[in-house]
This record gives C-alpha cells, sequence and structure tokens, in this order.
C-alpha cells in the first residue's frame, strides 16, 4: 500500500488474534516474566507501618500481597478478617523494616480497630514477630525504596558472563539496555563496539553478579573471540579498573535469588544423545559429551563426521538445560532426526551408529523428566526472539507441542527463519503485549497492510463516524507523554480489580450482568488488565454502543495515559473505540473511581478495594433516578430521567411554555406525529445520541400499539391530540378519555420508591415479573419512562407478555395525568 512501511506500520494484537482466529498463549505460562515483575517483598513479610488514625504512632503489618510498587497489608491482631486490608504506596507510605520504630524512639501502638482483641501489646509482638520475616530494609529506606529490582540493572551497571562456548572462565559484561529484564550486554573492553554484543534475560543461569567467579573458583578471562583484540596488558587493566568502581556499578544479589538453580548432573565423557543447538534451534541432531567439568557443568558438541570440520558446534550445558535428549527421543515422538554431516545414506539409525562410534547412549536417568502441563496449545500466539538475529521479537505461532517443547514459526522477521526449536520454559518467549508493554519494537507480520494514517473510531454502520484520532497523532503525544515508559518494571504491574456486586450500578450497567461478573480480574499488566475490566463492563451495559461512547478518549482531552482500542456489539452492529488507560499501578485507583463517575455509578463499583461489608459512599440508599445528583454529569440534553428528587415531569407542570414538549412522552398522538422523536430510555439506562438511538421507538409508537391491542379486547378509547395552536398548552379539561379498568392511585407514582412499583405489579398479573423491577431497581420516576422496546430488550421479554405489562404501565401513566398532574 502506497505510503506504508514497517517502520511507520501499527500492529494490534486483538485485531490480529480477530482477523486470525488465533488465541493468545496464558500469562501464566511464561515464569519468567512473573518473576521479574515481583519487587523484592512477598506475602508473610512484616514491616512498621504508621496508623492511619494517627500519624505519630505505628503498628506491624503483614504483606498480604504485592504488585509493582503497592503493598496490600493487614495490622497484625485482625487474624483473617479482611475488612481493613489497605493498599499502600512504597514511595509515598511511611513503611520501616521491624525494629524501626526502636531505634527511632517512635511509638507502637495497638490501632483502635483491634485494641479490643489484644489486652497486652509487649506479649502480642513477642509472639508474632518470633521467626517472622522482616521486609528488606534497603527496599524500604535509602536509593532504592519503592524501585523494582529489576530496575537496579541499569545501563552502565556490571554483571559477569560465563562464556558457554569454549569455557566456563567468565568476564565482565556492561548492561546497555534493560528492556523488561532482557538484557542488551556488551564486554567489557569493547566500549566501541557492538559486534559481540548478547542480549540475555536476567535469570540466565550463566549470567552472575560482580564477584561470583572468585567466589566459586572461576577465572576471569576476555572469551578467546575477542581475547585478541587487546594485549593481556590492556586486559589486566580493565579489570584492575573495574575492581575499582565495583561498588558503583553492582547490582544487589538479592536479584538473582530467583535464579534456577543448577543441580547435579551424572554425564560421562563419550556419551552419545539427540541436542539442539542453542544458536541455531531448528533441527534435533546426534551429540556426543565432550567434556565434563565438574558435577553441574559438561560440553556437548553436534557430531559431524566430515573430515575437515569447517566449524565446531559446541556448548557448555547442566542437567537442567534445555535441548538435550535421550537417544531414540525423536522416533519415539515421530520427529525427524537430522543426522550428521558426512553420514553415509540418509536412513539414520541409532544402534548401527553407536556401534560404528564405540560409544553408549546417556542413560534416560541422566535426564530431566519432560512435562506437558504449561499451558501451550497449537496455534496460540506469542512473542518470542529471533535466534538469528537476536535484537528482533517477532510474532511467533506455536505449530507443533512435544512433552516441554514447542515449535514456533516466526512472522516479519527480516529474513526468513525455519521453524524454532525451544523449551516452555525458555527465556526468549514473552507473552502476547509483552512488547508493547515494554516499549520495545514488536516486528509486524508482512501481509498486514496498514495506512499511514489509521483512523480509529467509533463506527456507526452506514452513519458518519462519530468521532477519530489519528493513530500519528496519538503515538506523537504518547512519546511525548510518557517518555519515562521506556523500561517496563513492577510499577507497570496493575493490583487485583474487584466488581464490587453490591455497590450502585448507575443508569448505564446492567445490575443482573454485573453480578454475573468475576469476583476480580488481575493482578497482572495494567493496560491489560484495565482493558479485560472494561470490555466486561461494556458487555454488562444496557447498552454497550452507549458505554462506549462515554469510555471514549476525549478528541479535545489531553493525552496522559495509553489508548487502547475497545469494542462493543450492540443489536448486530459493531461499534470501536479509542480509550484512554493508565500505564502504572499508582495511577490504577484514581482511574477506576474516575471511570465509575463517568459511568454515574458508585466509585466503589470496582477498583483495586474490595467492599466486603457497607460501601464507604454508602451507596445503597441510591435508586436509578439519583444517580445525577450524587455520582452524575448533569447533562442539559438527558430527557428521559429526571436527575435529584426534582423530577422532570413535575417541572414540566410548573412550566406552561414547556408543558407540550414534556408531556407529548405519554399521549397518542393519532391526527399527527412530533417531528422531534424523544428517546425514552429504559429504567436504568443511559439516554443515547446520535445514530445508535434510532433503533429505539418513541412513545407515540408505544402508545399506538396498545391502542390497537386494546382495539382488539373491545375495549373503547378515545384518544385526543394537541390544539392547532402550537403556543397553547392542553388543559386537563380539553382531555376527555374513557379506559376500561380505570386505576385509582392512593399515592403520586412520582414518589414511588422500588418497593412501591413491586407491591404494586404483584397487585397485577405481572406479578411474576416484581423480581426484575426489584433486582433492576426501578423506582416510580423510572417505571413512567419505560416503553415496549425498552422492556422487551432490557428484561428479555416476549412481545406479549411485554405488552400485558406495558398496558398496565400505561394504566398508571394515565392516572397520573388524572389525578396529580395539577
Amino acid at each position: 500500500d502506497a505510503g506504508s512501511s514497517v517502520e511507520e506500520m501499527e500492529f494490534n494484537w486483538d485485531e490480529y488474534l480477530e482477523d486470525t482466529g488465533a488465541t493468545a498463549a496464558p500469562h501464566g505460562s511464561f515464569k519468567h516474566v512473573d518473576t521479574s515483575l515481583q519487587n523484592g517483598f512477598a506475602p508473610g513479610m512484616k514491616l512498621e507501618v504508621a496508623v492511619k488514625s494517627d500519624q505519630n504512632t505505628y503498628w506491624v503489618a503483614t504483606i498480604i500481597t504485592t504488585c509493582g510498587q503497592l503493598l496490600l497489608l493487614r495490622y497484625d491482631g485482625y487474624g483473617e478478617d479482611r475488612k481493613a486490608d489497605f493498599w499502600c504506596d512504597i514511595l509515598t507510605a511511611d513503611l520501616h523494616p521491624i525494629g524501626w520504630c526502636e531505634q527511632n524512639k517512635k511509638i507502637l501502638k495497638v490501632p483502635e480497630g483491634i485494641k479490643d482483641k489484644i489486652p497486652d501489646q509487649e506479649e502480642f509482638l513477642q509472639r508474632v514477630l518470633k521467626g517472622a520475616c522482616s521486609a528488606p530494609a534497603n527496599l524500604l529506606e535509602g536509593l532504592h525504596r519503592g524501585k523494582n529490582p529489576l530496575d537496579l540493572i541499569a545501563p552502565g551497571s556490571r554483571l559477569e558472563l560465563q562464556n558457554i562456548r569454549d569455557s566456563l572462565e567468565a568476564w565482565i559484561v556492561n548492561v546497555v539496555e534493560n528492556v523488561g529484564g532482557r538484557l542488551k550486554l556488551r564486554y567489557e573492553g569493547l566500549e566501541d563496539s557492538d559486534k559481540f554484543d548478547q542480549w540475555l534475560f536476567y535469570l540466565d543461569p550463566f549470567l552472575h553478579q560482580v564477584g561470583w567467579a572468585a567466589q566459586h573458583g572461576y577465572s576471569l578471562q576476555p572469551p578467546l573471540a575477542i581475547r585478541s583484540l587487546r594485549s593481556e596488558a590492556d586486559w589486566q587493566e580493565i579489570l584492575k579498573k573495574v575492581k575499582e568502581e565495583e561498588e558503583e556499578s553492582s547490582v544487589p544479589t538479592d536479584l538473582f535469588k530467583d535464579k534456577p538453580v543448577i543441580g547435579v548432573h551424572s554425564f560421562s565423557e563419550g556419551m552419545k544423545l539427540e541436542a539442539v543447538d542453542p544458536m541455531a534451534p531448528f533441527v534435533i541432531s546426534p551429540a556426543t559429551v565432550l567434556k565434563v567439568y565438574n558435577d553441574k557443568y559438561f560440553m556437548i558438541e553436534i557430531d559431524d563426521l566430515r573430515p575437515e570440520r569447517p566449524s565446531s558446534q559446541r556448548y557448555i550445558c547442566h542437567v537442567n538445560s534445555a535441548g538435550i535428549f535421550p537417544v531414540q527421543w525423536s522416533l519415539k515422538n515421530g520427529l525427524h532426526l537430522s543426522p550428521p554431516p558426512g553420514y553415509p545414506g540418509h536412513d539414520f539409525d541409532w544402534a548401527d551408529y553407536l556401534k560404528q562410534c564405540g560409544a553408549e547412549a546417556a542413560p534416560q536417568s541422566c535426564f530431566p523428566s519432560l512435562t506437558s502441563d504449561h499451558g501451550f496449545k497449537e496455534n496460540m500466539k506469542l512473542e518470542a526472539v529471533n535466534p538469528v538475529d537476536p535484537e528482533e521479537v517477532c510474532i511467533a505461532t506455536v505449530t507443533k507441542l512435544k512433552d516441554s517443547y514447542l515449535w514456533l514459526q516466526l512472522e516479519g522477521s527480516k529474513k526468513p527463519v525455519p521453524e524454532c526449536i525451544v523449551s516452555v520454559e525458555s527465556m526468549n518467549i514473552f507473552p502476547v503485549g509483552w512488547c508493547e508493554t515494554n516499549g520495545y519494537q514488536l516486528r509486524p507480520p508482512r501481509k498486514a497492510i496498514v495506512n499511514k494514517q489509521k483512523k480509529i473510531a467509533v463506527v456507526q454502520p452506514e452513519k458518519q463516524i462519530l468521532s477519530s484520532r489519528t493513530v500519528h497523532d496519538g503515538l506523537k503525544n504518547q512519546e511525548l507523554n510518557s517518555s519515562d515508559s521506556v523500561v517496563i518494571n513492577g510499577k507497570y504491574c496493575c493490583p487485583k480489580i474487584y466488581f464490587n456486586h453490591r455497590c450502585f450500578s448507575g443508569p448505564y450497567l446492567n445490575k443482573g450482568r454485573i453480578a454475573e461478573l468475576p469476583q476480580s480480574v488481575g493482578p497482572g499488566n495494567c493496560v491489560l488488565v484495565l482493558k479485560e475490566v472494561l470490555t466486561l463492563l461494556i458487555n454488562a451495559a444496557y447498552k454497550p454502543s452507549r458505554v462506549l461512547r462515554e469510555l471514549q478518549l476525549d478528541e479535545e482531552a489531553a493525552w496522559h495515559g495509553h489508548g487502547e482500542t475497545l469494542k462493543a456489539k450492540y443489536k448486530g452492529k459493531s461499534y470501536r473505540a479509542t480509550v484512554e488507560v493508565v500505564r502504572t499501578a499508582d495511577r490504577v485507583a484514581d482511574f477506576c473511581r474516575k471511570t465509575c463517575i463517568k459511568l454515574e455509578c458508585c466509585p466503589n463499583l470496582f477498583g483495586p478495594q474490595m467492599v466486603l461489608d457497607k460501601c464507604s459512599e454508602n451507596c445503597s440508599v441510591l435508586t436509578k433516578t439519583k444517580y445525577t445528583h450524587y455520582y452524575g454529569k448533569r447533562k442539559n440534553k438527558r430527557i428521559g430521567r429526571p436527575p435529584g428528587g426534582h423530577s422532570n415531569l413535575e417541572a414540566a407542570m410548573k412550566k406552561p411554555n414547556k408543558r407540550r414538549k414534556r408531556r407529548k412522552h405519554f399521549f397518542v398522538h393519532k391526527k399527527k406525529r412530533s417531528s422531534t422523536s424523544v428517546d425514552n430510555t429504559p429504567a436504568g439506562s443511559p439516554q443515547g445520541s446520535g445514530a445508535e438511538e434510532e433503533d429505539d421507538q418513541d412513545e407515540s409508537e408505544l402508545s399506538h400499539s396498545l391502542a390497537q391491542d386494546r382495539d382488539k379486547r373491545k375495549r373503547k378509547l378515545r384518544t385526543f391530540s394537541f390544539s392547532d395552536d402550537e403556543n397553547k398548552p392542553p388543559s386537563p379539561k380539553d382531555i376527555k378519555m374513557e379506559v376500561a379498568e380505570k386505576l385509582q392511585l392512593d399515592s403520586n407514582p412520582l414518589e414511588w420508591s422500588v418497593a412501591d412499583v413491586v407491591r404494586f405489579l404483584k397487585s397485577t398479573d405481572c406479578a411474576p415479573l416484581a423480581r426484575i423491577f426489584l433486582d433492576q431497581e426501578i423506582d416510580g420516576q423510572a417505571l413512567l419512562l419505560l416503553t415496549l422496546p425498552t422492556v422487551q430488550e432490557c428484561m428479555d421479554l416476549k412481545l406479549g407478555p411485554a405488552i400485558k405489562l406495558c398496558h398496565h404501565i400505561e394504566r398508571v401513566k394515565l392516572a397520573f395525568y388524572q389525578q396529580f398532574a395539577n
């Protein structure tokens, strides 16, 4: 497509998965990514926290869960009671390790809420602190406070890397870049050359903190590949300089505590096995144990029978190294074993080969057991490093699975790459969205065609676009406002988001559908968790397209977060809009609260705080007609729902110049229909506008349907119309009608509570429907605004029951005008 190129192509995982019909590999299958998001704190650790009610006193609290720089804490003494759990930000909260109060002459005092449970404070503290693990002091105080440990591996940091190609000797490497724990490393002494740069995940078993080699008896020597680039004296001078600057550039030892532990192996020299070369993981080949270093490390070499042997493929392994298999593993799994170069014939036979070589096969006991319990399935999508060019991270598709190994087809690489064989525990594979989250370029698929200026908008089928923002502008703003979001760490990990089903659901969200949502979502990546939360809310709406419009990024608004494209379906039509979500954990709570207010529901309906008994907003007293008084955005154009305690209907009675406009909702227009169509929304549903609302019928159509129905039942109904004088409001004396089954009301339906509405319905032949009105909190004002289409849609009623129900609603409306209009 003219005007498009790979660099300008904007890739969207959601659209790609939808177009291909594929699913994303589950995030839980990437254990190294989960580990990288941990913040150094662990559930069960204890610390001393300032008491909210008295900032001059402190009390011991236990970490319940962690997410980025957020901790969920519970004061000791509450036991299993979760009601008092609270989130706090490590950067801003007054948190200290155990013993800090004693050292700094601060007061430890039991909080008021549990004072009665702890009669003897000293005895209680001795008991709960015995054998307790304190939160790390270095993560609560000083320069490292609030930082994700991963952030401490900054550009310029030094590490030691073992040479896995020809020896176990280690050499110093400098961190050039840290992308979500994936490190670009450059050998010390090669500052001006990137030819020998390597990419490794920080948990790689061959990567260590400075000083590791000396502690474990290994020498520090530059690899053979670079040794000739400098003199021996130069290398020694470099080493001396590194030791002098060790404290300035070192990385905390705690950072490597989650590295895989290397076990003891039982291989011997000369044993044969099957192996995949990690530098070219495309085929399985016969291999030989070339050398055993000690009980942890051994070297294998891919067999090559050619006399000249242009190059040797050898590398160092340990017992848990990926890509080593027992003899006959390929045959048992129906896989092709590539014969060694120079092998006579095409049909490789292990028995003949072992006899020919005079070697023995490594026994099965030498190899760890393989598992198939990993969550990956064929055709799943993920992101994977290109082994030919580790700078590239590509879209990958699982084409085959055998035990704990995946065959991946990479898309979008600069040069075509054969299927790669990787372990499910490989640190070179990542979940969908990892690159985007960490600000790294994902290679887009080659076949995608994207215009340079792609519009993301709410799409109205066969109607004009409501609003749009170009991706170009959005990305430009995002670069300006989110420059600190290049390297992902724990602060981008969203806490668990709770759906508090008991809270007031507001006018847009269906309370019944809200009750069916999961109790919580997350924790995980902020963008992904919040996107899932918003998608669930959109699907729980009376009109998903309406909620999508409420959430849509305002064209004039400043872009402070991350733009995500969300979709909604309503009445067979699809809608799409760009919605702004926050990227950092410290903004999640505020984002959830503001989104709730935007949707005019209780600010605690969803968020990182679980509401157990009573909501702090006391939202249980609210009904669908009172939402704008408390949380809503008062809209002048809103017709369907009267805000606060003052009804639009009552106001209409007091203002003659608006009387006709208000009252035409409820009267039959036999001679003429209003040119201004009024959309009466269902109880608890939003007042819409634009093309999406044209599917709804107005009140006149309902009255016409009811009139026909009553004619069929041979009921006499005389209709009336307004005077030809447009400015003259109708008066009750001008209205003459006879209605069968005339209803006499004891109270004004505008003042009916939900219970009153339910009581009325139970007195009719629609009593079974009373439960729906109770669940959806429909009070008297909402009852008077119900229409036939909305009754059918929002209550899932068939035409017959819906008409019967609307007949009773019409009786209430007519009784209201006859008895209470004056």
